[in-house]
């Protein structure tokens, strides 16, 4: 029965689930509200959230509780605030309708409707007005509450600070320790009590397996599973991640992951298990959970600083260390874990127990004296390691490096002394923010190096010409191998930029001083500001960017099809098809870029008005390049010169091989390149040998004594230029007389070739064959002989 049950069910689901699927489009569409009703909402709720935040503030509230309330105070000013942009898009449509209406005439009586339209939209105008203000009070209101919170923090922790406490070394501090220990210790009693008899009572009900497997699998995930991990995570980058860099910096950051993540879960199922064995006492819960937070964080200091120093796996290491500096470190991390595990478990443990403030000062002294021997043990063997290179002979940028290194110590050492001082007259609260302070800010320093490390092993490894990720670009986009690394270069920078943006927002964090002004500045960045009525932002920057290089991939991908498929089928020269060719690049380019201007909310009104600011700068700065640009249009309609044309401009002379808007590129004959601007071929005398045609034409003259045959010498002529091939039979070749004086005569001769660049080899060959052929048959040639007379005067024979 129920296996008939069972497909008779099988058999009815698919047409109960196209039921269901079409049954949300066949009921009808719920109304939804109009943009202005919804912005209303949201403005209201954001104005009920910040009255109770403001209500909130009227009585004391501790830490946890004001940072709640600045996060709903912020909340409330993005509602209001991004309420009051929809109603102002709401009001320039209704200002835009108005618009459209234009203003009354005088004297002109308007239809009744007209007149109705007209009051609707007034009335609609000032209600839609009156809302905007009023998002932007709210707005402006919670900006005053959110830094009110801001300056209370800042003055609780002043208070902290400022606070002076009797000092460990006055015996006024002892005597109150010894006097608040019996009732210390009685409480430490009832808290334990607590706990063995939670403790007694779940085993009397039955063993605890359930807390003994999470033991177990704690213990496994701590060790074996976490050094497994890592392997895995090693034997997949050297397989398949591209590029050595990658594969140190993927390492490293494979080993942060697991280092935290391993701890985080082994307390969490060592926990849970016993809470599910109710081995756990109510007061003890509080504790329990401090036990997760204070592993995980261990766990990642700890994972921090084994990726950085790498000192059992050198050829990981990211950082440029030496194995000498990173195993003599790597105590230092380890021990900077263990102090950060014992201070946030002895701090949750004086919480659950209600320590006496005796007590209280009592550890914080500890955990101070703790931090300094740390600190200090550090100290010391970051000088020792610093001696050793000394002597062993750093280098240049080794001894600038130690340089630097040798500042950061002596300032630790100063502010260790200081804390020292600070602890000794009874400034407990100061010298235990100064410690931590420095331990979070050493922390927070090491996980933005090697954070930024990795950024730019990643970033500068992917984005590289001959990578996997380069190569796509360069065959699928087109894109050259030096805009990949540019990009590649620029992308790191940018997000190690974001890297250091983020560390020294939280740098303050801890403490409870300064980060949320610091993120609400940036935050404020990242709305972006307004800048001649356009809002310029890291979003729209984005979007302005990714808008023009579409639009110049799509330019590139309509000049090659220009190039390669429109223009080979038609009929027209390699001169023409260059001068469309670089007026349509320089069309479809504008067009890009507007389109791009557009995405930032730059309309083409903007644009002239842009155009006609920069027409004084053009006229008086820009003269040439304007003039250049003119130039270079008029060749390209007018086209007095084309491409391959053999021109002469001054004394040189070479064939045009590129005409851009600018300048034109003329190859001379000894292959080099003149850049010539256009202004300097539309405005002087230029010589161009194939504006009319592409014939070239070889002339000789020479002159034979006036006995020679001349019917004779021109027949020769006639006939070498027959004999030498590159001579066209049409024009046909001439041989003149050109003149007869000084007792010769003078023979000026014409012959054409296919090309003005052939005439020098032809006119050679001719030269070379007129000569053999001349001298062979006696015909004398040169000048007319000269004859020269010595006379002597008369006085100089007498």
């Amino acid at each position: 029965m129920d296996r008939r049950l069972m497909a008779a069910v099988m058999r009815v689901w698919p047409v109960v689930a196209l039921l269901l699927a079409a049954l949300p489009s066949a009921l009808p569409a719920a109304a939804q509200p109009s943009p202005v009703e919804a912005a209303t909402r949201q403005l209201s709720a954001a104005e009920a959230d910040l009255n109770t935040v403001d209500g909130a503030l009227d009585t004391r509230q501790d830490r946890a509780a004001r940072a709640k309330l600045r996060d709903d105070a912020l909340a409330a000013q993005g509602n209001a605030t991004a309420a009051a942009e929809q109603l102002r898009d709401q009001l320039a449509l209704i200002d835009a309708r108005i618009a459209g209406l234009g203003p009354p005439l005088p004297g002109v009586v308007e239809a009744a409707d007209i007149r109705a339209e007209r009051r609707a939209l007034a009335q609609a105008r000032s209600s839609l007005d009156s809302k905007v203000k009023r998002g932007q009070l709210i707005a402006v209101e919670a900006g005053q509450l959110v830094a009110e919170i801001d300056r209370t923090q800042a003055a609780e922790l002043g208070e902290r600070i400022a606070v002076r406490a009797a000092s460990p070394l006055s015996p006024v501090f002892w005597s109150d320790l010894v006097a608040s220990m019996p009732r210390d210790l009685r409480r430490i009693t009832s808290f334990g009590a607590r706990e063995t008899t939670q403790v007694g009572v779940a085993l009397r009900a039955g063993f605890p397996w359930v807390a003994l497997l999470g033991a177990l699998l704690a213990l496994a995930l701590l060790v074996p599973v976490r050094r497994v991990l890592r392997r895995i995570g090693q034997r997949y980058l050297i397989a398949d991640a591209p590029g050595h860099r990658v594969r140190r910096s993927a390492n490293a950051v494979w080993r942060v992951l697991v280092g935290t993540a391993m701890p985080i879960a082994a307390a969490f199922l060592f926990v849970q298990g016993l809470r599910w064995s109710a081995l756990v006492a109510t007061a003890w819960m509080p504790l329990a959970d401090a036990l997760v937070v204070a592993a995980g964080f261990a766990g990642f200091t700890a994972s921090v600083g084994a990726a950085f120093l790498m000192a059992s796996q050198p050829s990981w290491r990211v950082v440029p260390l030496t194995d000498g500096a990173a195993t003599a470190l790597r105590p230092v991390a380890w021990a900077f874990a263990a102090v950060t595990f014992v201070v946030i478990m002895l701090g949750a443990f004086n919480l659950s127990v209600g320590a006496s403030p005796a007590a209280l000062l009592a550890m914080q002294v500890a955990e101070v004296m703790l931090h300094l021997v740390l600190i200090g043990a550090t100290l010391l063997i970051v000088g020792r390691l610093r001696a050793q290179e000394a002597a062993d002979g750093a280098s240049a940028a080794e001894a600038a490096a130690s340089a630097g290194v040798g500042a950061i110590t002596l300032t630790l050492w100063l502010v260790a002394a200081g804390t020292v001082l600070a602890l000794a007259i009874g400034y407990v609260g100061l010298a235990i923010t100064v410690m931590q302070f420095v331990l979070w800010a050493t922390l927070l320093a090491v996980c933005t190096y090697l954070l930024m490390v990795v950024i730019d092993d990643v970033a500068t490894s992917l984005f590289q010409r001959e990578s996997r990720v380069g190569l796509t670009l360069r065959h699928g986009m087109g894109l050259g191998g030096s805009a990949i690394d540019q990009f590649g270069v620029l992308l790191s920078a940018v997000l190690r930029l974001a890297v250091i943006v983020i560390a020294l927002g939280l740098m303050l964090y801890p403490f409870g001083a300064g980060f949320g002004s610091f993120l609400d500045r940036v935050g404020g960045l990242a709305r972006g500001v307004q800048v001649g009525g356009v809002a310029i932002s890291p979003g729209t920057i984005l979007r302005f960017v990714a808008v023009l290089a579409l639009g110049l991939f799509l330019v590139r991908q309509f000049m090659g099809w220009l190039d390669q498929r429109y223009l080979p089928s038609t009929d027209l020269d390699g001169s023409v098809r260059n001068s469309i060719r670089l007026v349509a690049r320089y069309i479809v380019t504008a067009l890009a870029v507007v389109w791009a201007l557009a995405s930032l909310g730059i309309g083409m009104e903007r644009i002239a008005l842009l155009l006609s600011a920069l027409s004084v700068g053009i006229g008086f700065g820009l003269q040439a390049i304007t003039q250049n640009f003119v130039s270079g249009l008029i060749l390209l309609a007018e086209r007095p010169i084309k491409i391959g044309d053999l021109i002469r401009v001054g004394t040189d002379e070479g064939d045009v091989k590129r005409i851009s808007v600018r300048s034109t590129e003329i190859e001379l004959g000894d292959h080099s390149t003149l850049i010539v601007p256009n202004s300097e071929l539309i405005t002087k005398s230029v010589l161009n040998k194939t504006l009319a045609g592409p014939l070239g034409r070889i002339q000789v003259q020479f002159s034979v004594p006036i006995g020679t045959d001349a019917d004779r010498v021109r027949a020769l002529v006639l006939e070498t230029f027959a004999a030498e091939p590159a001579v066209l039979d049409a024009p046909a070749p001439s041989a003149l007389v050109d003149a007869i004086a000084d007792g010769r005569i003078l023979f000026n001769c014409y012959a054409h070739v296919a090309s003005p660049r052939g005439t020098g080899e032809a006119r050679s060959n001719v030269l070379l064959t007129l000569l053999r052929r001349l001298r062979e048959e006696g015909v004398e040639l040169g000048t007319v002989p000269q004859r020269m007379e010595l006379i002597r005067s008369t006085e100089n024979a007498a």
